[in-house]
Order: structure tokens, then C-alpha cells, then sequence
């Protein structure tokens, strides 16, 4: 998968980065039942959209990406953008070796989980689970199993409960995307 994100940005097709923050996300940071502004950690960042939104209200962010060209974009927007989110190059599956610390209260995964091949997921889950804060919450989007010939290999439910035992899930809703795709909230006990 690492090629395929590297040659994906280096051409410019990155479908998944609408430049706007998904409104699952908006719900979350503003909606009726938002979170109070803390650390949050953006997995997986890309371009950093997500990033500079939550900074943009209140949040102390971290954000993560492994291609370099993406992390090198989300320099340049978090600059342009006049917000402080700490933007990191890095592996998401060894979050441990990268100094981001702990006490996250919100984690949001846009899409990284589902193209993790299955010898990293293990280490993702353990690296998002000593991040957390106690209470903390998990909010993940992914593609389901076998939905993409290449590239993301998807995930289930059942998948998610086994790999985040520390974690409730408090709720899966299906995604508007045409594919099977979903929108876990998950929180950390």
C-alpha cells in the first residue's frame, strides 16, 4: 500500500481528500453533542484537512501521515491556515516510536485502519489504545471487507472488537459512498 499512497500523491489522485471535513467528523467537534476542545490525534492526516479543522476549533492536534508528499501539503495548508497542529511523518502501526505521548481525547481515523495490511493492524490497534485517554473516543471510517479490488482490504465489526478489546463500540452507521463503507464511534473504557 505504501507505493500505491506515494504514487497516488505524487500524480495528484487522491479522491479521498475532499478539502472539506466529513460531517461525521463536524458532528463530533459541533454538533449537538460535541466534544470539549483537548488533544486529538489525526491518523492517517494526508493533506491535513482534518487536522487544521479540529485546530481551527479549539483542539491541540497531532496528526500522523507515512507519505511524505502529503505530510509536505499539510505543512504548507496548516501554514496557510494560520493554526498550530503538530504535523508528523510517520508509521501509524508503530505510533510508539514517533513521541506523540498520550491523553488523546479524540482520534480520527479517515480511511488509514482499512488499507493497514493485516501484520500492522495489531500494532495500530495498540499504538491508538495507549494514546487514549480514558473515555476517550474513536472515530473510524472504513471500507468494508472486499470492497476494492487493490488497495484497502476493508474491515468488519467483529475485526474491530477483537483488535480494540480496551474499546466499546458505541456505534456503526452505514456510509453514503455507494460502496460498502462505515463510520464506527468507538469509546476507550
Amino acid at each position: 500500500m505504501s507505493l500505491f499512497f506515494r504514487v497516488a500523491y505524487l500524480v495528484g489522485f487522491k479522491p479521498w481528500d475532499s478539502g472539506a471535513p466529513p460531517p461525521e467528523l463536524v458532528a463530533v467537534v459541533e454538533g449537538e453533542n460535541a466534544l470539549p476542545p483537548g488533544m486529538a490525534l489525526d491518523i492517517g492526516c494526508g493533506t491535513g484537512t482534518n487536522a487544521i479543522y479540529m485546530a481551527q476549533h479549539g483542539w491541540q492536534v497531532t496528526a500522523i501521515d507515512f507519505t511524505p508528499r502529503a505530510v509536505a501539503a499539510a505543512h504548507r495548508k496548516v501554514a496557510a491556515a494560520g493554526v498550530s497542529p503538530r504535523i508528523l511523518e510517520g508509521d501509524v502501526t508503530r505510533l510508539e516510536t514517533l513521541g506523540i505521548g498520550d491523553g488523546y481525547r479524540l482520534l480520527f481515523d479517515h480511511g488509514c485502519y482499512h488499507s493497514i495490511p493485516e501484520t500492522g493492524r495489531g500494532g495500530y490497534a495498540r499504538g491508538v489504545t495507549a494514546a487514549a485517554a480514558p473515555g476517550a473516543t474513536l472515530l473510524m471510517f472504513g471500507f468494508g471487507p472486499h470492497q476494492m479490488r487493490f488497495g484497502p482490504r476493508g474491515f468488519t465489526r467483529d475485526e474491530l472488537e477483537s483488535r480494540f478489546p480496551a474499546w466499546t463500540i458505541e456505534s456503526a452507521e452505514r456510509g453514503t459512498e455507494g460502496m460498502e463503507t462505515w463510520w464506527f464511534r468507538l469509546r476507550r473504557r
